[in-house]
């Protein structure tokens, strides 16, 4: 069964969500993280995906009292991202609460770096986060475009124990139109011993189901269920089918 991971993009301390990773076009959520976080527990999930967009804009973690707050609750695992460029940052973010870290940027512009992490801390904590516009990678919250594809940074991180990859197609982030399943089933083809999250794009129950059928291991799904597409009982009762 695919694993639904539900997501938290955080600004000023609010659940946001951007459109195509445009920060001028934010939508600002009442529900707080915390509340968010105990409502997705409750359906049976067991991970949360929580984005710092503060931080992956200004290139340093800004929300750690969010993931203090979250971790405190002890309901979910929690996989962060979002400004994590020195040893320094992903030490605050995993004493904060964090199980899971995402680099993207690091990962990029600092490869020793990211070889270091992954060599200390493992593929099941550090977990790449390859993020597509035009078939090259984008950083720094998206805001700056690589040369570099997500192809060439798993080529370069497998042999220091890489084993899981977040890659969003961004033109479909937040826009509700499906997800880009070619693209994972690919990369799946291509790269067996790795653990693919598909992300951006997911509409409706019936896209987690066919991302399901096809043999996708893991979804992140946010506008979806702040827009009321997916709702908390949805989810719940696709876990609940699928146990």
């Amino acid at each position: 069964m695919i694993e639904i991971i539900p997501a938290i993009d955080v600004i000023g301390g609010r659940c946001v969500r951007l459109s195509q990773g445009d920060y001028s076009r934010q939508t600002t959520y009442d529900a707080l993280p915390t509340e968010m976080a105990r409502q997705y527990a409750d359906t049976g999930v067991k991970r949360i995906h929580i984005v710092d967009l503060e931080g992956a804009k200004v290139a340093k973690p800004c929300n750690l009292r969010v993931l203090e707050e979250v971790a405190a609750l002890g309901l979910l695992d929690i996989e962060w991202g979002g400004g994590i460029k020195t040893p320094d940052d992903l030490t605050s973010v995993f004493d904060a609460g964090a199980d899971h870290a995402i680099i993207g940027s690091v990962a990029v512009k600092q490869p020793t770096l990211m070889e270091q992490w992954l060599s200390t801390h493992g593929g099941d904590r550090i977990i790449l986060g390859a993020d597509l516009r035009d078939g090259k990678v984008a950083v720094a919250g998206w805001l700056e475009d690589s040369t570099l594809s997500a192809y060439d940074l798993i080529d370069r991180f497998l042999p220091f124990g890489l084993t899981e990859v977040i890659t969003t197609e961004i033109y479909r982030d937040g826009m509700l139109a499906g997800p880009a399943t070619s693209l994972y089933l690919d990369l799946m083809a291509r790269y067996p011993d790795i653990t693919f999250t598909v992300s951006g794009g997911v509409s409706s129950i019936e896209d987690i189901r066919a991302l399901d059928a096809a043999g996708l291991s893991r979804v992140i799904v946010g506008k979806a269920i702040y827009e009321g597409r997916i709702s908390l009982s949805h989810i719940s009762s696709f876990i609940s089918e699928n146990c």
